[in-house]
């Protein structure tokens, strides 16, 4: 939901009181996940057009690799103390702060942030700017590929304090349920690099140019991506002022969540390295990278649309319960959640393991990518998807222990999860490519599980029967979406062929006629998870 604040001071308290009050239904939540979920899938489809055209531009030899290992070390330090990191820590305080009615503390404690992690990331931008020809040097470039990593990494490293101020802006937006706009932020993100690759790239002509176009396209789009959600900052209770409070405890309690919560994402990050690492020396270093990244990119866009925007959506809420100790709440919240993930991931896992060659071909089979490539990469998207409705069951989870400011959890389960998987990626090496994605698979699984058992231990039943129950029913109807869903691509794949407009006819068609039947199943088993999407209809439709 996006609670537009009234002018004035009362009418800002009842809006925001009303706003806290109010429960967490099915509509609610579906029409929230629903727009959240839109908007998502926009910026995940845009960033999936945008590596396409990157690799018909550049390939996969040759300067690209500069750009892409100069792009690796911000990528990864923003990853670990900015973005979904700050945003994490961020909610449940400033959540609680609201809650307690301490609002001017609240946005005091934010403006503190805002500039402790504004000037702390500047600073470390700066050291980096100056130390990146050693910081960069043990990938052992040299010459003039040297040069371009140097080069490359200096332009893309601000964007680490970009985003670490983003954290905090989106964190108070979310604070107060506002969801549209922080979704939407990445999609100009993605249309700034695309126009920098569509007007820009043509405009020069070596190669070196036109990745130095792309490098400052992503610059460009970060600080859009930026600035987008500021105006919507206003009209709230208070504004970010040029303040910094260290002695506020709300503030240490902050940077107290964000430890572990860095620590997980550095673990996740760690465990692509450790696939990647396994995959060049166990299986083919000219092939196992590059088909599993292939793959995982088509993996998380459903995992990336859906369960990403179910736990951003409950996350302030589940903060707010969890403030109140209303358990009751927050246990009946954690399983709406789960019932909703099951209800969008499982028939997408299915999709993606029974279409997984169709899908691989239709996005990736042209120019450098040949079709015998094809069927690696189809296999490491099925041993994906096996996982892919766990891997969203896990975001959830971890939301939930975030609520509840048990950061160290999930943590804990995250480094776990980094050994299991290392030792599952030596056994499955032998399989091929699709090995190591199905350790991953398998880590999912077992992390969902130990969540919930730690998770019950703390709170008791989240409803694990009407979870498992629903999750079922949902299971009958992925049946039946997988069974018509293939037999028509099938069917018309081998009456049209395989130009590029009949297996977008024959995928499409199949999609389609397959979730008509899946939601025709749902409706028949009585999948509850579906009646708020009805609603949510019914609801539009009077509007």
């Amino acid at each position: 939901m996006d609670d537009q604040v009234a002018p004035g001071q009362g009418a800002q308290e009842a809006a925001a009181t009303e706003s806290l009050a109010t429960p967490v239904r099915g509509p609610r939540l579906a029409r929230s996940t629903a727009i959240f979920s839109a908007l998502t899938a926009v910026s995940r489809v845009l960033g999936l057009a945008r590596e396409v055209i990157v690799r018909a531009l550049f390939g996969v030899v040759g300067p690209i690799n500069a750009f892409e290992v100069a792009f690796l070390i911000p990528n990864t330090v923003r990853a670990l103390v900015a973005d979904a990191a700050v945003s994490s820590a961020v909610v449940p305080v400033f959540s609680e702060l609201l809650e307690k009615g301490e609002r001017k503390r609240a946005w005091r404690v934010a403006s503190s942030l805002f500039w402790l992690f504004l000037l702390g990331l500047s600073g470390l931008t700066a050291l980096f700017i100056l130390t990146a020809p050693w910081v960069m040097a043990p990938f052992g470039y040299q010459g003039h590929e040297a040069h371009l990593v140097v080069s490359f990494s200096r332009i893309l490293f601000p964007i680490v304090a970009l985003l670490g101020v983003s954290g905090i802006v989106v964190g108070i937006l979310n604070s107060y349920d506002h969801f549209t706009i922080p979704a939407l932020s990445p999609v100009f993100w993605n249309l700034a690099i695309l126009a920098g690759l569509g007007l820009g790239v043509p405009n020069v002509h070596s190669v070196d140019a036109k990745l130095y176009v792309y490098a400052f396209s992503i610059l460009i789009g970060t600080i859009i991506q930026v600035l987008l959600p500021f105006p919507w900052l206003r009209g709230r209770d208070d504004r970010l002022r040029v303040v910094i409070d260290l002695h506020d405890p709300a503030v240490k309690r902050v940077f107290v969540l964000m430890v572990p919560v860095t620590l997980g994402l550095g673990l996740i990050n760690f465990n692509a390295v450790v696939d990647t690492f396994i995959g060049a020396r166990l299986i083919d270093k000219n092939l196992a990278p590059s088909a599993l990244t292939a793959a995982f990119r088509l993996y998380v866009l459903p995992q990336g649309i859906f369960s990403v925007a179910v736990a951003t959506v409950l996350f302030p809420r589940l903060s707010r319960l969890a403030t109140r100790k209303d358990i009751e709440g927050f246990r009946e919240t954690v399983s709406l959640g789960l019932r909703q993930i099951a209800f969008l991931l499982i028939p997408a896992s299915v999709i993606c393991a029974v279409l997984a060659e169709p899908i691989t071909r239709l996005v990736y089979q042209r120019f450098a990518f040949h079709s015998s490539q094809t069927p690696v990469v189809a296999a490491a998207l099925a041993a994906f998807a096996a996982g892919l409705t766990f891997n969203g069951t896990m975001l959830m989870l971890n939301r939930a222990f975030f609520s509840l400011q048990s950061n160290w959890i999930p943590t804990a389960v995250a480094l776990a999860n980094l050994g299991i998987n290392a030792a599952l990626d030596v056994a499955f090496a032998g399989f091929g490519v699709w090995g190591i994605a199905l350790s991953t698979s398998i880590v999912n699984i077992a992390g969902t599980v130990t969540l919930l058992v730690l998770l019950r231990r703390r709170i008791g039943s989240v409803d694990e029967r009407r979870v498992l129950g629903s999750s079922l029913r949902i299971v009958c109807a992925s049946a039946v979406l997988a069974a018509v869903s293939f037999s028509i691509w099938f069917g018309l794949d081998h009456a049209l062929g395989r130009s590029f407009p009949a297996q977008i006819l024959s995928l499409g068609t199949a999609l389609a006629a397959g979730l008509v039947v899946y939601l025709g199943a749902s409706r028949l088993l009585r999948v509850q998870e579906l009646e708020a999407l009805l609603s949510l209809r019914a609801r539009s439709r009077r509007a």
